[in-house]
C-alpha cells in the first residue's frame, strides 16, 4: 500500500519503511518553534527535565506576539525568551529589532524546507507545509520536552485529497481558495487529518498563494496541511535552504478518506463572516451593504510581499474611507525594506493608512489595532472568533489584500473590481 505526503515525511523521521493512519510513533524533529507567548511555559518544563538543548541550530525562537513590548507583562516574556536564547546559544533566535513574525521569517529564511519535520508551540505552524514539509502545532509541554530530546511522538493522521483544477481568476487569491474550503468542508471537517492538496490547478498557486493555504489549515481542524514539491517550490527554497532537504511525493496508490474537488476557474472573492473562518460567502452574494470601521492587512497569513503587492496596487492613487482606519503590517523586516524599494509604503501612507513594524498585533487582540463593541474588521488575518480582536461585540470579516483593500477605499466590504 503506497503513502501520502505527509506519511512519507512522517516514516522517514521515525526511522521506519512504512506508517499507516491511526499508528502511534516517536519521530525526531528538524526545527523546533516557539514564540513569546508560547516559550516561557515551555521553557519552565524545559528546566523540570534538567537536560540541555538537543540542538541549537534545530530550536527557532520567535518573539512576535506582543513585541515590540506593549506593556511590562509582555516586556517580561520577551525577558524569559531572550535570557534562554543567550544562555544556550540559540542560533535562530530572532531578536527584536530583528523581529518579524514567525511564520513568515521561517520560510523567508529558509529555515523549515521541504521534506522536513517541525513542530511549533502555535497551532499556525502548519504554515510550512507550503514547502513540502510536515509542520504542526503542538502544546508548550510538548514543546519544552522536544527542546531537551529533539522528538516527539505522533499519531499518522488520515488524509484528505484536495484536487485543484482550473486557473485562478484575477481578482482572487490564496486566501480565497481556503475560504471557500473551510467553507465547503466546515472548521472540523479535517479534524486530526492532513490536508493534501494535489492536481493540476496547485501549478498555479504562486508560494504566497500556498504559504496563506498551509497557514489556515489548521482552521479546518486539521493537523496539518502539505503541498507537492514542484518547480514553483524549486524556485523557492533554492538560495534559501541550506541544509540537504529531500522532497516526498504521494504514490499513485496512496490513501485517503476523503477527496474534495476545487475548480479555481470558479472562484471568487469571498468573505467570512463573524464569527468562524467556515462562515464563508461570495463578496458578489451579500445583499446589503456592510460598512467597516477598520481594515488589517498582514499577519502571518497574509503578511508577505506579494500581499503588500496586491494591496498598494489597488489602494494607489485612492483615499481610505473618511470612517475607516486601515493597518498595514509587513510580515518580515525584509518584506518591510523591500514594500519601500517598490513604493509600496508610500502608496499606504498617501492612500492615508498607518504602517506598522513586522508583528503579530492585532490578529489575536493584542495591540495595533483592538476594536470597540460594535465595531466591524475587514482582515486579513485567520481567526474570526467573538473577542478574537478586541470587544466581544465586535465583528471580524476574514478575506484576502483584495478584498481588504478594496474595502478600506469603500469603506464597505467590496471587491476590487467596485475600485474605479
Amino acid at each position: 500500500m503506497g503513502m501520502n505526503m505527509s506519511e512519507k515525511i512522517l516514516a522517514r523521521h521515525a526511522g521506519v519503511e512504512s506508517v499507516k493512519a491511526g499508528q502511534l510513533i516517536n519521530c525526531k524533529l528538524d526545527m523546533v518553534l516557539a514564540n513569546d507567548i508560547t516559550a516561557p511555559p515551555s521553557i519552565k518544563k524545559f528546566e523540570e527535565i534538567g537536560r540541555p538543548v538537543f540542538d541549537r541550530e534545530k530550536i527557532a525562537l520567535v518573539p512576535d506576539h506582543f513585541q515590540p513590548a506593549k506593556d511590562i507583562k509582555s516586556a517580561e516574556l520577551g525577558k524569559a525568551v531572550r535570557d534562554f536564547a543567550h544562555k544556550w546559544k540559540i542560533v535562530n533566535y530572532f531578536e527584536q529589532g530583528r523581529v518579524g513574525i514567525e511564520h513568515v521569517i521561517l520560510p523567508e529564511l529558509g529555515i523549515v524546507g521541504p521534506g522536513m519535520l517541525t513542530i511549533g508551540a502555535d497551532s499556525h505552524t502548519c504554515t510550512y507545509g507550503a514547502v513540502n514539509g510536515f509542520a504542526t502545532g503542538v502544546g508548550s509541554t510538548d514543546l519544552g520536552a522536544a527542546m531537551a530530546t529533539g522528538e516527539a511522538w505522533f499519531k499518522v493522521p488520515e488524509a484528505i485529497k484536495v484536487n485543484l483544477t482550473g486557473r485562478k481568476p484575477a481578482g482572487t487569491n490564496g486566501k480565497d481558495v481556503i475560504l471557500t474550503l473551510i467553507g465547503m468542508i466546515g472548521v472540523d471537517g479535517a479534524l486530526y487529518k492532513s490536508l493534501e492538496f494535489a492536481g493540476p490547478g496547485v501549478k498555479e498557486l504562486t508560494m504566497t498563494d500556498r504559504l496563506t493555504i498551509a497557514n489556515m489549515a489548521i482552521e479546518a481542524g486539521a493537523k496539518n496541511g502539505i503541498f507537492p514539491f514542484d518547480e514553483v517550490t524549486k524556485e523557492y527554497v533554492e538560495g534559501r535552504v541550506k541544509k540537504a532537504y529531500e522532497p516526498v511525493a504521494a504514490d499513485e496508490d496512496a490513501q485517503y478518506v476523503q477527496i474534495v474537488e476545487i475548480n479555481l476557474d470558479e472562484l471568487k472573492p469571498v468573505v467570512a463572516f463573524p464569527h468562524l473562518p467556515g462562515n464563508t460567502k461570495a463578496v458578489a452574494d451579500i445583499e446589503e451593504p456592510i460598512a467597516i470601521d477598520q481594515v488589517i492587512i498582514g499577519s502571518c497569513t497574509n503578511g508577505r510581499l506579494e500581499d503588500m503587492e496586491i494591496a498598494a496596487e489597488i489602494l494607489k492613487g485612492h483615499k481610505v474611507a473618511d470612517h475607516v482606519r486601515c493597518i498595514i503590517i509587513p510580515g518580515s523586516p525584509a518584506i518591510y525594506k523591500e514594500s519601500m524599494k517598490r513604493g509600496y509604503i508610500d502608496a499606504f501612507i498617501d492612500a492615508g493608512c498607518a504602517v506598522s513594524t513586522p508583528t503579530c498585533g492585532p490578529c489575536l487582540g493584542g495591540y495595533m489595532g483592538i476594536m470597540a463593541a460594535g465595531e466591524k474588521c475587514v482582515s486579513t488575518t485567520n481567526r474570526n472568533f467573538r473577542g478574537r480582536m478586541g470587544h466581544v461585540d465586535s465583528e471580524v470579516y476574514l478575506a484576502g489584500p483584495h478584498v481588504a483593500a478594496a474595502s478600506a477605499i469603500l469603506g464597505r466590504i467590496a471587491t476590487a473590481e467596485e475600485v474605479k
